[in-house]
Formats: C-alpha cells, sequence, structure tokens
C-alpha cells in the first residue's frame, strides 16, 4: 500500500472517528433525555418500536448503502473526465428511486395499524398499539431525507470530502434531543419522534444538498428507467434491499424479541446497544467508511494485493476493540449509573441494563471488523454473495434468538446478537481470504488471539481490582461509580499502553500517539 493513500486513508479515518465520537457522544446524551424523561417504561418501549417499520423501509430502498453501491457508478465518470454524466446518473436515481420510495412511504402510513400489529405481537395493549402508530407516522417520512442525504453524501466521499458527511450524524441527535427536550413535557416520547423528522431534514438532507453542490452538484429531476447505469444501480443494489445484513438484524430483533419482555424490556435493550454501539461506531464504522473509498479505487486499478494489505491493517486495528470492551463488561454497572441513572430510570432499571451490556459487549468487535470485511466485496462489486450469506446467517440465528429469551431473558437476546455477530465475521473473512488469496489473513487470526487472551487476563485483574476498590467507594451513589470508573480505566489505560510498548504491538503505538497528538492540537 502506499503511503500517500495510507495518509489520505488515515486522515479521513480521523475524520469519521471524530464524527462518530462526537456523534456517539450526543447520541448518549439523547438516550441520557430519553431515560430522564421515559425511564425504561412502556412509553420508550413504543417509540423503539415506531422505528421498526421506518428501518425496514429504509433497508428496503438501501439508503444506508447508497455510499457503497453509487461510489463505484460516480467515481467511474469521474476517472474517464466525464463527469457531466455523472451529475446525470446521480440525478436519474435520485428521481427514480425517491419516487418509488414515496409511494412506500404513503403505503406504509396508510397501513400502519396493521403492520404494527403483526410486529408488536408479543405486546397486545391495545393503547401501547396506538402510541406505537402515531409515533411510526410521524417518523416515517424521515426516510426520504436519508435516501436523499445518502445519495448526496455519496458524491462528496467519491470527491474524498468527509468533513461536512461527518456532521449528519451530530445534527441529526441533536434535532431529537431538541424537540425531546421543548417537546417532552407535554407531547411526551412523541416529542422524540417530531426530532427523528427535524434532524434528518437538516442533517441529513438539507446540510448534505449544500455539501454536494460545494464539490459541482448538477441535479435536474429525470426519470428514464432503460439507462444502463440506472439498471446496474438496481442490480447492485437489488441483493442489498434484500438481503438480511448484522447490525440491521441486530436492530429488529432487538426490538421484535423484546417485544415479548415486560414493559421497559426494549428500552433497556437499546440502552446497552447505545453503548455497544460506542466502540463498534468509534473503531468500526471509522474505518470501514473512511477505507472504503480507497479499497474501490484499488480494486479499479486490479492491485489486490494492496487491497488486501489495507483490509489487514485495518482489521490488526480493530482487534484494539477487544480489550476496550473488556473494560466496559468490568465497569457496566458503573457505566450505566453515570449515564442513565436519573429522573425515571431507577436503580431496577440500573441493574437490567447492566446485566443486558454484559452479554452484548462480546460481540463489539466482530461488529466493528465486519464493517470492513463486508465493505471488500462491495469493493469488488460482488454484493450478491455478501447478502446472501447474511440472510441465511440472520435466518440460522433466529432459534437462538428464541431460546436465548426463553432461557435468559433480555440477556439471552443481547447474548444471541453476540454468537451471530462472531459467527459471521468468522466465516465470511475466511471466505474472503480464499477468494481473494489473501495471505497476510494468518497474521491477523493471531493477532485477533493474542488480543484474546490478553484482555481475558487483563479483565480478570481489573474485576478483581474493582471488587477491591468497591469496600473504599460507594457503589450506590454517583460520585463513588466515577471515582471507580475513573480509577479502574486510568489502570486500564496504564496496563495496555504498557503491554503495546513491552512487547511492541504498533496498533497500540499508533492509538496512543494520535490520541496524544488530538489532546495537543
Amino acid at each position: 500500500m502506499s503511503y500517500s493513500i495510507k495518509k489520505k486513508v488515515g486522515i479521513a479515518s480521523l475524520i469519521m472517528m471524530a464524527s462518530v465520537l462526537l456523534s456517539r457522544l450526543i447520541g448518549l446524551v439523547r438516550e441520557m433525555v430519553i431515560a430522564y424523561i421515559g425511564g425504561a417504561s412502556g412509553a420508550v418501549d413504543a417509540y423503539q418500536l415506531a422505528f421498526f417499520i421506518p428501518e425496514i423501509l429504509n433497508h428496503i430502498v438501501a439508503s444506508g448503502f447508497l455510499s457503497i453501491t453509487f461510489i463505484p457508478l460516480f467515481s467511474r465518470y469521474l476517472a474517464k473526465d466525464d463527469e457531466a454524466e455523472g451529475w446525470h446518473v446521480f440525478s436519474l436515481v435520485l428521481t427514480v428511486v425517491g419516487s418509488f420510495l414515496l409511494v412506500f412511504i404513503l403505503i406504509a402510513c396508510l397501513f400502519a395499524p396493521q403492520l404494527i400489529d403483526l410486529v408488536a405481537h408479543g405486546r397486545p395493549d391495545p393503547a401501547f398499539k396506538i402510541q406505537v402508530v402515531r409515533m411510526t407516522r410521524i417518523i416515517m417520512p424521515a426516510q426520504f431525507f436519508f435516501f436523499a442525504g445518502g445519495l448526496l453524501m455519496a458524491v462528496q466521499f467519491a470527491r474524498e470530502k468527509f468533513a461536512i458527511p461527518a456532521l449528519a450524524p451530530i445534527l441529526y441527535n441533536f434535532g431529537i434531543i431538541f424537540c425531546g427536550v421543548v417537546l417532552g413535557p407535554k407531547k411526551g416520547m412523541e416529542g422524540f419522534s417530531w426530532g427523528v423528522m427535524a434532524g434528518a431534514f437538516i442533517g441529513n438532507f438539507a446540510l448534505q444538498w449544500w455539501g454536494a453542490r460545494r464539490v459541482g452538484l448538477s441535479f435536474r429531476p429525470c426519470f428514464d428507467l432503460r439507462h444502463p447505469d440506472v439498471k446496474r444501480y438496481v442490480i447492485l443494489t437489488l441483493p442489498l434491499m434484500v438481503g438480511l445484513t448484522m447490525m440491521f438484524s441486530m436492530e429488529i430483533f432487538i426490538r421484535y424479541f423484546g417485544a415479548y419482555l415486560a414493559p421497559g424490556g426494549i428500552a433497556a435493550l437499546n440502552y446497552s446497544r447505545t453503548i455497544l454501539l460506542i466502540p463498534v461506531g468509534l473503531f468500526g464504522q471509522a474505518v470501514g467508511v473512511a477505507s472504503y473509498p480507497f479499497m474501490a479505487r484499488l480494486v479499479a486499478e486490479n492491485k489486490m494485493l494492496e487491497m488486501n494489505k489495507l483490509m489487514n491493517g485495518a482489521l490488526r486495528y480493530l482487534a484494539l476493540v477487544i480489550p476496550l470492551s473488556v473494560l466496559l463488561m468490568v465497569l457496566r454497572h458503573e457505566i450505566v449509573h453515570l449515564l442513565f441513572e436519573r429522573g425515571r430510570f431507577d436503580a431496577q432499571a440500573t441493574a437490567l441494563t447492566a446485566h443486558i451490556l454484559l452479554y452484548l459487549l462480546p460481540g463489539a468487535f466482530a461488529l466493528s471488523a465486519y464493517t470492513v470485511v463486508v465493505r471488500g466485496y462491495y469493493a469488488i462489486q460482488n454484493t450478491w454473495f455478501p447478502a446472501v450469506f447474511g440472510t441465511i446467517a440472520v435466518l440460522c440465528s433466529l432459534p437462538i434468538y428464541w431460546y436465548g429469551l426463553k432461557l435468559i431473558g433480555a440477556g439471552g437476546i443481547a447474548l444471541a446478537v453476540s454468537l451471530s455477530s462472531v459467527f459471521q465475521l468468522g466465516i465470511l473473512y475466511a471466505l474472503w481470504n480464499k477468494r481473494s488469496r489473501n495471505h497476510g489473513s494468518r497474521e491477523v487470526y493471531s493477532f485477533y488471539l493474542f488480543m484474546l487472551l490478553l484482555s481475558g487476563l487483563l479483565g480478570i485483574g481489573l474485576e478483581w481490582f474493582k471488587d477491591f476498590l468497591q469496600g473504599w467507594f460507594d457503589g450506590a451513589t454517583f460520585t463513588g461509580n466515577l471515582a471507580i470508573a475513573l480509577i479502574v480505566g486510568s489502570v486500564f489505560t496504564a496496563v495496555l499502553f504498557g503491554i503495546g510498548r513491552m512487547v511492541h504491538i504498533r496498533e497500540i503505538d499508533d492509538l496512543f500517539k494520535k490520541i496524544r497528538l488530538s489532546l495537543i492540537r
């Protein structure tokens, strides 16, 4: 891998990591506000279930994959110095797919009561379902802004511009918080639903339109289903529309199976998922999004050896999620208490959320690494195989979710997420290695094994140390939990840095160097 590409990936990764970090922090504030106003209650369950149908619709139009499917098409025109035709294809996709999406949104809003009866089968309360239907209809139109915004961000990524797209999730979360705080006291959780609409319009659509204008946006509504690149876009995107991905299935199954729990179960699962997504987003999402345009370029230049080096390097870096997850597992009670236990979120809700977190975090590294591996397939424009594989894997995981629910309750649902994530990552990466003749994969496997063993020993030591500290600090108070978290976190950082220097783990050294440089700047 050339130094210039490595440097560009590093810069892009830093931009996206900063974006994801800010987004996750604001997302945490969002969940803290929700917890304060709604606690772990049936009203919060209704709010979470209101996303069920919109997220399925979002998945069908594949707005979350627009950067993956559209970047190669648009980049090809840029490479041929035919930018005008690239913008013509952009206009076609936005007009054609956007029109179908608006029709689907209208149909989904009309038949929302019947659809909610299906997805909330585990919660037969009529008043609960009325709440879900009302909030579903508020959230549904936001899916158009997500779709259009995804396309606008894709053209900016193709131009290697990451700053403005990085602001989208930040403004989206801010919109939810603002409307929740302003409207929540009178409208309850419905206020947060209006925030979804506002945040999607401002952050994902209006701002991205301005960002695309800065890179030369040229849009003219046109409807032509016969254009070869419209057909190619549909062919590339169709498997992503109908296939089930790891992240999508986690979101859907948490809500569906959570509906069979007592009121507040879906809420507690979602609070735990929010904490899980901090390391997943900060590492996996940032590295995956930043590296993909460079993966696509290396594939286009037929440099598969360089492509595999880029992927293996990214995966080694993502192995750092393992010790970080162990730290979060050790401090699960303290973290949940510090973040959420106020207002209507009581000690019982803290205990349930911390219990779920223990089973959810072991899959964090797999969710992170999956974002990079699956993009390898997308870079070679093979969207069918990961879609078919993912769908089969997700369907095979259904019995794990069901038996997990029956045996452990909410913790069983979380354990099913972890087990299915690790299984999918392992198989998908092994198949990629065989397909691409990735000879550097052995080093990746050995490094992950080393990090698992190291993190396990570190976790045992930290758990013992935390038990010792609980004799000195009151674990039922905010200050006591804060002191325990700070001391344990400091010891973890010092030990991890020391081991990294002692055995020359360059990924650990690089991480601390980046953190130090960020603090200096």
